[in-house]
């Protein structure tokens, strides 16, 4: 059984931000797979369903971006999941283009504050992540309004695709094959004009 994780904000003012990429996944999961929403529960809302020929729980933390790591700890605790293997944790990235994917089997936060909570909470960093980058912020602005901004039209395609290749991805993850979609997916995509 899978643990998928997607981090973001709550709430109808964060829908479609750049914080939010881990919310967008988790509701294409959804979608693809046909898995009903069962509510909120142990901080985050929820589904529960088969992807490919696994059992996964899909989660959206209630708890705001900076506190992700209780839902995720709360899920892995109850069903007595490990991180290492069981554990998929989907983000924002400002330090990679948008559109990007980079896919990891564990490391640092990298200053992300959801993934700072979720270590924290988990006490390690050895779990796979799913990054996806949104660009980084422009000089002058401050982190937060940029990552709690929406994208314009031409980057947002940009990023709905990325968001169906992350889901692809976790696909091949629950698959089995981690070395397969960091080979696939982790490659520079050229963002057409």
């Amino acid at each position: 059984m899978y643990l998928i994780a997607g981090l973001g904000n709550p709430g109808r003012q964060y829908e479609g931000t750049r914080h939010n990429m881990g919310f967008d996944t988790i509701d294409r999961l959804m979608d693809e797979y046909h898995i009903a929403s069962g509510g909120v529960r142990m901080k985050a809302m929820y589904g529960k369903g088969m992807i490919g020929g696994e059992k996964a729980i899909l989660i959206k933390p209630v708890t705001y971006m900076n506190l992700s790591g209780e839902a995720v700890s709360a899920w892995l605790n109850y069903y007595k999941l490990d991180p290492e293997s069981d554990l998929i944790v989907i983000y924002d990235d400002i330090d990679q283009d948008p559109g990007q994917l980079r896919i990891r089997a564990k490391g640092s936060a990298g200053g992300h504050n959801g993934m700072k909570s979720v270590i924290s909470q988990i006490g390690t960093d050895r779990f796979v992540r799913i990054r996806i980058g949104v660009g980084a912020k422009p000089a002058g602005w401050d982190l937060a309004d940029y990552v709690l901004g929406r994208f314009d039209r031409e980057t947002r395609n940009v990023i709905d695709d990325a968001i169906i290749r992350a889901a692809e991805a976790v696909r091949m993850i629950t698959d089995g094959d981690l070395s397969g979609a960091m080979t696939e997916y982790n490659r520079h995509k050229e963002i057409e004009k």
